[in-house]
């Protein structure tokens, strides 16, 4: 049980991606549909299943759990299971144990969730947030509250959490905001994360319109400000950083179209009806849930992951074509996959 988990390309799967929800406050234009129907509850892993796979995952060798959703902090009692999640955590432990719990959110439950996600170990977040004007965001989410938002987030700060600003670059929509973003992330002592649009699901926006490759977004940034070189690429995330000299913080680049990153991949994902993604573009899954809830031992899940991980694809294939061509990308919704 204390071999780590490989895959058939040879690299270590250190780093589980879980979502406790599919479900959302939200409905941000390249992520979900305006009109959702959401997972049956009796189809979600109560608590003590995540908990039960996510123990099995620590015993073979992931250190880093990130908890995602939907909105994870929507969920119903989520604050019992990040705790108990939170007490897995022992950085630099020779034994089964996790250096790191994090969690991503798009910030509206933030505020008063703050407190418990310090108290259950949580050192940083990931928080979602593609434009700083507030008409601007409820157009991009639908129905979000900036202000709500924003306040959790300098709660978050307040409270010593380490915070990354994810913000999905769309063209024509924010990309007029980064120089804002940057700056705004320099006063608030906050990194800041640029993704690509993916195409995932029908969100009823084109994702043809939406693409803007983040090659072109970097060069215009390094127009107005200094990168200088982290060295932070490939501790838990796809992100490919740069410090900015005028802030101090630093910028991450996720560019799952204009520039692979899959060599180094070394995450899987658990949905929160148990399914498992070996890659973000997976069309195909492993049902963690029916093993488990069929009476399945230990061993009969790890059997049925180390089958995922001897299939996980050496590379995603997101496609947006230039010219013209069919868009490739899985059918399901980020929602559903876990950001």
């Amino acid at each position: 049980m204390q071999s780590s988990l490989i895959d058939s390309k040879g690299r270590h799967i250190s780093y589980l991606r879980v979502s406790v929800t599919d479900r959302c406050d939200m409905r941000c234009v390249y992520c979900m549909a305006e009109d959702m129907e959401f997972l049956p509850r009796p189809d979600v892993l109560d608590f003590e299943e995540l908990e039960h796979l996510c123990s099995i995952f620590i015993k073979r060798g992931v250190r880093r759990i990130r908890l995602t959703g939907g909105e994870p902090l929507v969920r119903r009692d989520v604050d019992q299971f990040i705790t108990a999640l939170g007490r897995r955590v022992d950085p630099g432990s020779d034994g089964p144990a996790l250096d790191e719990l994090t969690l991503t959110t798009n910030g509206s439950q933030l505020d008063r969730h703050v407190t418990m996600l310090v108290n259950a170990g949580i050192r940083r977040i990931n928080v979602s947030l593609d434009s700083l004007k507030p008409e601007r965001f409820l157009t991009i989410t639908r129905r979000g509250h900036f202000e709500r938002v924003l306040s959790g987030i300098l709660a978050a700060r307040k409270a010593g959490l380490g915070v990354r600003i994810n913000t999905v670059v769309m063209k024509g929509v924010n990309d007029d905001e980064i120089d804002d973003l940057v700056r705004w992330c320099g006063e608030i002592g906050a990194d800041l994360c640029l993704i690509e649009t993916m195409p995932m699901g029908e969100t009823g926006e084109d994702r043809r319109a939406q693409y803007l490759s983040l090659h072109e977004v970097r060069q215009r940034l390094a127009e107005n400000w200094t990168f200088e070189s982290d060295a932070t690429h490939g501790v838990g995330g796809p992100a490919r950083y740069v410090r900015i000299r005028e802030t101090g913080q630093r910028i991450g680049f996720i560019t799952p179209l204009s520039h692979n990153f899959c060599d180094s991949c070394n995450r899987v994902r658990l949905s929160c009806d148990g399914k498992l993604y070996t890659c973000l573009s997976s069309r195909g899954a492993v049902d963690l849930r029916s093993v488990l809830r069929g009476g399945g031992s230990d061993s009969d899940i790890l059997a049925a992951v180390e089958e995922g991980l001897a299939h996980k694809p050496f590379r995603h294939d997101f496609l947006i074509p230039d010219d013209g061509g069919a868009v490739q990308g899985p059918r399901r919704l980020m929602s559903v996959t876990g950001g």
